[in-house]
């Protein structure tokens, strides 16, 4: 599926189109910085290029005083509906942001940082909607645009046995103390309409950038120990996510010219064996947040800092994979 590039650093007031427009799963990422003085910004997702056109989605964030509110709205035929109001709790002025936008079937969710914020129900067709634009007390570094996956079967690096007696075993190549076993003596009773084949692969093209957002949904199968997801290059793994069952821990990592790092575990397993899960990893500037279920749950600092060279996606464990958007 084609790919477009991101505008970075663009300058305000900016109206950049949207190619190929929106559909269910596609996901536009605005990094940037909330200026010290702003009083409002907005981001507008609308229908066409002209001063005077729809615009499906309006997302305003209005500061007065300490305080402050977003309001979410839409324009047709130049009149505007009902005002969709919340709190403004994230983006303080000063701070950096990630603000993403994913087109569901029904509405729209705004996610800041990594963490749901907002749905907005769809009032316009998205498939509308073709040009982005963003205006006031902002600084943009990046405007980034994802496709969900398709799905595609690969080669897999892992050996893989399949029994008579439907269990299996799963052998990582990497060192011994992030290797991992699985027996599963009957299959789940999850059936999802659409199974990735595990150990699953597939290219990041482009390779990563502030504001690239890959995301992940799947089951955690009944008897489950453990599963990853890693972000790879050339060098080795980048970032090595690992959720452990028998020892309630997620644990972090990365594996540089074969050595791994120091493991960080903190901020407990926010995954529950037969249990549906969503995980998105958005990378930032400095580090990756990793949202569970649109709450952002950690923070890991980058140890490798080419990020273009981080061109592979890694999946494998005791998981069923339903969807993957890179």
């Amino acid at each position: 599926m084609f790919s477009q590039r991101p505008y970075l650093n663009p300058k305000l007031p900016f109206r950049g189109s949207i190619q190929g427009g929106l559909f269910e799963g596609k996901t536009i990422t605005i990094t940037g910085r909330v200026l010290a003085g702003a009083e409002r910004f907005y981001v507008n997702l609308q229908c066409g290029t002209n001063a005077s056109s729809d615009i499906a989605l309006h997302f305003n964030p209005r500061y007065a005083g300490n305080s402050g509110h977003v309001v979410c709205n839409t324009l047709q035929n130049s009149c505007w509906g009902s005002e969709q109001q919340s709190k403004l709790n994230q983006l303080p002025r000063g701070s950096d942001f990630t603000l993403t936008f994913l087109v569901n079937r029904d509405s729209y969710s705004v996610i800041v940082n990594g963490a749901h914020f907002l749905d907005f129900l769809h009032r316009l067709p998205a498939s509308r909607v073709n040009v982005v634009s963003v205006d006031g007390g902002v600084e943009i570094m990046s405007i980034s645009f994802q496709n969900p996956a398709s799905l595609r079967v690969v080669k897999p690096r892992f050996t893989r046995v399949v029994q008579a007696t439907n269990t299996f075993s799963c052998v990582s190549p990497v060192k011994a103390t992030n290797t991992f076993s699985c027996v599963s003596a009957t299959p789940p009773p999850y059936s999802p309409s659409l199974a990735y084949v595990l150990p699953y692969k597939t290219i990041l093209q482009g390779g990563l950038y502030p504001g690239r957002v890959i995301t992940v949904n799947g089951f955690v199968n009944h008897n489950a120990d453990r599963f990853c997801i890693n972000l790879s290059c050339t060098s080795g793994i980048a970032f090595h996510f690992n959720p452990r069952f028998n020892d309630n821990v997620v644990v972090r990592n990365s594996l540089m010219n074969g050595c791994w790092g120091h493991e960080e575990k903190s901020g407990g397993l926010p995954f529950y064996r037969g249990q549906q899960f969503t995980v998105s990893i958005t990378c930032d500037t400095q580090c990756y947040r990793i949202s569970v279920n649109g709450i952002q749950m950690f923070t890991y600092n980058h140890r490798y800092f080419l990020l273009q060279q981080i061109d592979i996606l890694e999946v494998d464990g005791n998981i069923s994979v339903s969807s993957v958007t890179v």
